[in-house]
């Protein structure tokens, strides 16, 4: 007998007879959908990433100056990507993952434009999911620098909406602000695990 046997067999033999519980099922599942975008936005700036909440036609000229900002000339341009979201941009240089990115090749870019698959207003939290204009998980996770268009009508009220989205066999990047730790000595240390700035512009 294996070791989870023998612990199954434990368990199993602890509640023999037990009664059967009903287990309450009447939790929360939906948010208040008035004031979401706002909601998104203030959740998101208290993480300390960079929010912007410009109407749809100004999305290529905000993105434009954003990377402008940073000095960003070698961005990473996930597949499927909207090309109006780069249209108003300096000449860049394009970094298309296909063949696959290396992981210097990544690190040594400026940075990396992606949309979403939904984002959480109660949560500010990002959800991608690999899907188009998004890339897979490394082209988030090694850039520096995360600039993210979210439509606002990607934004949904809370997880479990966010949730009745997604499709679990796909690959699931939850990001709620920038890359950050405090596990050695509770001192905050930003871009261990990510991008050390997130910017994200709301389409609205």
């Amino acid at each position: 007998m294996s070791s989870r046997e023998r612990v199954l067999a434990r368990v199993r033999a602890a509640v023999a007879g037990a009664p059967r519980v009903e287990v309450p099922r009447d939790y929360r599942t939906t948010g208040p959908e008035a004031g979401r975008v706002e909601r998104f936005a203030d959740r998101v700036r208290d993480y300390k990433a960079v929010v912007h909440v410009v109407p749809a036609a100004e999305v290529a000229t905000t993105v434009a100056d954003a990377l402008s900002r940073r000095g960003a000339r070698r961005i990473v341009v996930p597949d499927g990507l909207p090309e109006g979201w780069l249209s108003a941009a300096a000449p860049l240089e394009r970094l298309a993952d296909d063949p696959p990115l290396t992981a210097a090749l990544l690190d040594a870019a400026d940075g990396v434009v992606t949309g979403c698959a939904v984002a959480v207003a109660e949560t500010g939290t990002i959800v991608l999911d690999a899907g188009p204009g998004q890339g897979r998980r490394a082209l988030t996770l090694v850039p520096d620098y995360h600039l993210c268009v979210v439509p606002d009508e990607r934004i949904v009220p809370s997880v479990p909406e966010a949730v009745a989205r997604l499709d679990p066999s796909r690959p699931l990047t939850w990001i709620s602000g920038p890359s950050a730790t405090s596990d050695i000595e509770l001192n905050r240390v930003e871009g261990v695990h990510g991008p050390r700035t997130l910017e994200v512009i709301i389409a609205v």
